[in-house]
């Protein structure tokens, strides 16, 4: 059992995100130090400096586990709400831009109201979502411990657009492509748990995850023949199981 590691990431939250995976835990499990917070090379030259985090598990969760009282994947999950995104609508293409354009405008008015100035970027995403992109500086707090803050301001959001419009369409708030890059990342997992279901002929159960995150992981694992995917448990605490084709 793997009790400690250290990770990086373009910001604090990623980084921890990264530990969490690699430890197969959720946030109430750790304890963590920021080894080197994100930054650029002086004048702003060169590469990006990665944010670096050590995380460890504390100790009751180590004893949890090892008595088998609790899976790793089970180990201190989040109890925080979860947000449901809304279903793809039969909208025209007119309302949908009415949604969007009035969700790009909550987002500004919000973050300007910090006095944060942004730029929201607008594209479709894999399932028809149409994709908010908030691209400006200092926005990492925006996005929080396991992007918990970032689902919070997506519904938020969400609910200002349907009162202004009363339209509904899914909407996905993305902060500087946090989203995009934790999608290669559930791929990546989707992909080694299918490895070990095959190679152990046992399931893989996975740590809990939003309805979108989870999404991610069936998508990613629907043409792959060695596997069949499936949802298990009660929110907050829902989950995907990699089972092994029979």
């Amino acid at each position: 059992m793997k009790k400690e590691t250290v990770q990086e990431g373009p910001s604090v939250a990623e980084a921890l995100d990264a530990a969490l995976d690699d430890l197969g835990v959720q946030q109430d499990a750790v304890e963590y130090e920021v080894l080197e917070e994100p930054g650029r090379t002086m004048f702003g030259l060169g590469a990006a400096r990665a944010a670096k985090v050590r995380v460890w598990l504390k100790p009751d969760a180590v004893r949890r586990i090892e008595e088998g009282t609790q899976k790793p994947d089970e180990a201190g999950a989040d109890t925080a709400p979860v947000p449901h995104l809304p279903e793809i609508s039969d909208l025209s293409e007119e309302e949908v831009d009415r949604v969007v354009d009035a969700a790009a405008e909550a987002i500004r008015e919000i973050l300007g109201g910090f006095g944060t100035e942004c730029t929201v970027d607008e594209y479709e995403g894999d399932y028809g979502e149409v994709i908010l992109d908030v691209v400006g500086d200092d926005l990492a707090v925006l996005i929080g411990r396991h992007g918990r803050t970032l689902d919070s301001f997506q519904v938020l959001v969400g609910a200002i657009a349907y009162r202004k419009t009363g339209l509904r369409h899914q909407l996905l708030v993305d902060v500087g492509g946090y989203r995009y890059r934790r999608k290669a990342k559930l791929d990546e997992i989707a992909r080694g748990a299918a490895e070990r279901a095959k190679r152990n002929a046992k399931p893989v159960a996975l740590r809990p995850m939003s309805s979108y995150e989870r999404k991610v992981i069936h998508m990613a694992l629907r043409g792959d023949a060695r596997v069949v995917t499936e949802s298990e448990g009660e929110e907050p605490f829902r989950h995907v199981v990699v089972n092994p084709r029979r």
